[in-house]
């Protein structure tokens, strides 16, 4: 299907709506006027007003959700194995496809995106390959990855990892969904790849300490050996793999902080909002 211009979109198909970025996906495409239809397995929540039933692993499904869509917010949280059907299913109906991906993905000349032990590359390398207008979004690490802490924090105060020193610039998920926003209805972003970080460098101590002020809980940070850390990342479920290389990325933001991107602005019109915003707005949530 060919793309469609701005002023012609419509309706929005959007997938991981209730995610930590698909349900602001979903509430900014409202605000601004788009008919959003928000994809669901669950039966009974489809029959409500802005849902539609559908399954990402049954492409026709999900196929029948985006049908008479103009767009279509992705995310793919699951194995590689069936997302060729999905995205072949989304391609089939759409004019446009933003897909969540990961600053993990390296675009290696002559080969095409790759992001070993994850799915994302391959998912943009389907995209590509389908036909459809495509943008690829590739978050940095999300601020909202700092509720991993929150239970740490209430049993004592005491946050136990690897890397306290390692500096970050998370994004808040609020500007991932509103790149994402204008990536679906704007012109001039297909087979954009737009690499989305916070305005500002932080090690996760200072993260720590940031989200201490905002909430009023006493917190701080204990380092702990990258083994021990890596013990409690398989514990939890992480592939070694995955694992080993986010634990190599903690380490090399050691005294050698990550690079902050200018794209939210670029793309907003605004500047990014600060890992102070997010914790302020999340404060409830520790």
């Amino acid at each position: 299907m060919a793309t469609k211009r701005s002023d012609d979109v419509s309706t929005v198909l959007v997938t991981g709506a209730s995610g930590v970025v698909g349900s602001r996906v979903v509430e900014q495409l409202a605000a601004a006027g788009v008919r959003v239809r928000a994809l669901t397995r669950d039966g009974e929540r489809a029959r409500r007003a802005g849902f539609v039933q559908g399954d990402l692993r049954r492409p026709e499904t999900l196929r029948e959700a985006a049908r008479g869509a103009d767009a279509a917010f992705l995310v793919w949280p699951l194995p590689i194995e069936g997302a060729r059907e999905a995205v072949e299913a989304l391609a089939a109906e759409v004019g446009r496809v933003v897909f969540l991906s990961s600053a993990a993905v390296r675009d290696v000349p002559g080969v095409g995106p790759q992001s070993p032990g994850r799915p994302d590359g391959e998912v943009e390398a389907l995209l590509e390959r389908s036909g459809v207008a495509y943008t690829a979004l590739r978050p940095h690490g999300f601020a909202a990855n700092a509720l991993r802490w929150a239970e740490e924090i209430r049993s004592g105060g005491v946050v136990r990892g690897f890397g306290g020193e390692a500096a970050l610039c998370p994004v808040d998920e609020r500007d991932i969904a509103a790149v994402a926003v204008r990536a679906l209805t704007g012109d001039g972003h297909d087979g954009a790849r737009h690499y989305l970080t916070g305005p500002e460098a932080l090690t996760q101590a200072e993260q720590l300490r940031i989200v201490a002020e905002a909430t009023g809980l006493p917190a701080r940070w204990e380092e702990i050996p990258r083994g021990a850390a890596r013990e409690r990342m398989l514990a939890s479920g992480w592939p070694p793999g995955i694992a080993d290389g986010a634990l190599d990325f903690l380490g090399a933001r050691i005294g050698d902080p990550e690079a902050v991107s200018e794209a939210v602005p670029a793309v907003t019109g605004r500047p990014a909002l600060t890992f102070r915003d997010w914790a302020r707005e999340n404060a409830d949530r520790f």
